[in-house]
């Protein structure tokens, strides 16, 4: 039985935005998109907002506030823009898997069709400081030049980069697939089916499930971490691995 992970074994994470300016003069995170998870985003304080690219809506601006909940599925282009002190929750499909490899940053393309270049861009030398601090604003740079480039082709009605970017990305991830199989499986999958158990048992006049009910409370497992919005607090949660610092 699964460990009580959180409902449909999803993952968290607070996210405060970076307030470093891009050379767009828009402050904010990383470009960035998941292509096998569903992401939301909770405003919890703050103000900003989120452009979207995707090729059927085009590029969007969502405006975000404290009560707003902003979703958006696998391949959708994501930039979080910070107004004034943003905060929000990060909700993920999969436990997690969108900040344990789910990820690809709208580097270049020349970046992108080389999986080395990639992997050096994406990298962070360190989890704090101020190589730690470089690093991440140096790939949130280059993933905002080449955003704008898609960005620019989706406005004038040209959504060919934005399909070459998507598999380009899909192909830097292939590799990965594997790997993310059992996160799935042990999360989502499990959680769905032991639901099914539990329904079949009910359905049966059989509450014997509920003698294994339980409480569970976590706090974050690491403060202040650098993620591809902002700084990040996350969580070690039942159903899920630590996550991924690379990307």
């Amino acid at each position: 039985m699964l460990d009580a992970p959180l409902p449909g074994g999803i993952g968290l994470s607070h996210i405060t935005a970076y307030d470093w300016e891009a050379a767009d003069g828009v402050c904010g995170g990383s470009p960035h998109i998941h292509l096998a998870c569903t992401e939301a985003y909770v405003v919890t304080g703050g103000e900003g907002a989120v452009q979207t690219l995707t090729p059927e809506g085009g590029f969007t601006e969502t405006p975000l506030e404290p009560g707003v909940i902003a979703w958006f599925t696998p391949g959708t282009v994501h930039r979080m823009v910070n107004g004034a002190g943003l905060r929000v929750t990060v909700l993920m499909q999969n436990s997690g898997l969108p900040e344990a490899g789910d990820a690809v940053f709208t580097f270049p393309q020349e970046v992108l069709a080389d999986p080395e270049a990639y992997a050096a861009a994406a990298a962070l030398p360190a989890k704090e400081g101020p190589e730690a601090d470089r690093a991440a604003r140096e790939r949130r740079d280059l993933a905002v030049q080449g955003f704008l480039v898609l960005r620019e082709a989706v406005k004038d009605g040209d959504t060919g980069p934005l399909h070459a970017f998507h598999r380009a990305a899909a192909r830097l991830v292939a590799p990965k697939v594997a790997a993310w199989q059992p996160r799935w499986r042990d999360g989502a999958l499990a959680a769905a089916e032991l639901t099914g158990q539990h329904l079949a048992a009910l359905a049966d006049g059989d509450a014997s499930h509920l003698s294994a009910a339980r409480a569970r409370s976590a706090e974050p497992t690491r403060r202040g971490g650098y993620g591809m919005c902002g700084r990040r607090d996350e969580y070690e949660l039942p159903g899920t691995t630590l996550p991924y610092y690379g990307e």
